[in-house]
């Protein structure tokens, strides 16, 4: 099937408007298990989440893997969470890749999202020194962009994104607009469920921002400024990275 811009237009859409109830209704069951079905089928325009994951491992080892970030609120990681900092301890224990750059900043929550899941990758037992936070992103478009250009700073150039599948696709048209030399990592649900997912304690409040000044993005930006972030038009590209359009 020919992907038209209307379908990419009605995937993010949908993405925009059920971003927030994946994010705050993970924890509950019976939608995570909907939602994770959902994303290990989601195939309906790119390659699976196997043959993805088996493409991706034909260029390990990476340098670095980028991980979006996700709200945390306070006392306890969402699923979604969960499994990406789960899934970037598994990669890097089989060395799949030699470092992970947690993106993500205090976007929906005070707490900086990098910086959470870096101390939960730290108490999972990623060494200190193999993490990196980048701490900017606001929209999963900008996580790319922004670790990318970090990951490049730092002297790496084999880099992979690794989420779910279904933020992944949401972000293959993004990656191959600006020529983004990033390959693609995506969650595998059954090897996840072999693994022990446990949930490590941490000291949450090193993560935390101004509460005092910190807005929350949908008080900042209205729908249409957030679905322009989504598109990845509020990023500050560097000019040898800027598209004709």
């Amino acid at each position: 099937m020919k992907v038209t811009r209307i379908h990419k237009i009605i995937v993010v859409i949908s993405a925009v408007l059920l971003s927030p109830i994946v994010v705050f209704w993970a924890g509950r069951k019976v939608f995570t298990y909907v939602f994770i079905a959902t994303m290990s089928g989601c195939s309906v325009f790119y390659p699976g989440m196997y043959e993805t994951f088996e493409n991706g491992l034909e260029n390990q080892p990476y340098d670095a893997i980028i991980v979006p970030g996700v709200p945390f609120e306070g006392e306890s990681w969402s699923s979604i969470m969960k499994i990406r900092v789960h899934w970037s301890y598994y990669l890097y224990q089989k060395g799949y890749t030699k470092n992970i750059i947690y993106s993500g900043g205090a976007v929906y929550t005070p707490y900086v999202e990098a910086k959470v899941m870096s101390l939960y990758g730290k108490a999972l037992g990623i060494p200190d020194q193999r993490i990196f936070t980048e701490e900017r992103a606001e929209h999963s478009t900008e996580n790319v962009y922004y670790s990318y250009k970090m990951a490049q700073d730092l002297g790496f150039k084999n880099i992979a994104l690794a989420t779910d599948i279904f933020q992944l696709n949401n972000l293959r048209s993004f990656i191959q607009k600006y020529n983004l030399d990033v390959k693609l990592l995506p969650i595998v649900f059954d090897t996840l469920a072999t693994l022990n997912r446990y949930e490590p304690v941490i000291e949450a409040s090193i993560a935390l921002t101004d509460t005092l000044t910190f807005i929350p993005l949908p008080e900042r930006e209205s729908f249409f400024k957030r679905l322009q972030g989504t598109l990845g038009n509020n990023i500050e590209f560097e000019e040898e990275d800027l598209v004709d359009e």
